[in-house]
């Protein structure tokens, strides 16, 4: 356990970030999982409305720093490929 006030402080804050950090990264894995639910009931409109949440939540936890920027890159090219496949 933290000892030092400084280290006190800091652990109060890495609690409130991780809080925003988990936060996060819930809402982007329940929208790839909603996507991915529209991809494997073949509904293209509806994926392609819902990729568009998809990359807002990524570009948000990237700009948050709690995804670094070629993972959601990367997240982004596998999704929009399942997408493309659709037909």
């Amino acid at each position: 356990m933290a000892i030092t006030r400084g280290a006190k402080k800091a652990h109060r804050s890495s609690l409130r970030k991780r809080a925003f950090n988990v936060r996060r990264k819930d809402k982007v894995s329940r929208a790839i999982k909603s996507l991915k639910k529209l991809v494997a009931s073949g509904d293209k409109k509806g994926a392609e409305k819902m990729m568009r949440e998809v990359q807002s939540a990524l570009d948000k936890a990237v700009k948050g720093k709690t995804l670094k920027k070629n993972t959601a890159s990367r997240k982004k090219s596998r999704l929009s490929k399942l997408i493309k496949k659709l037909s």
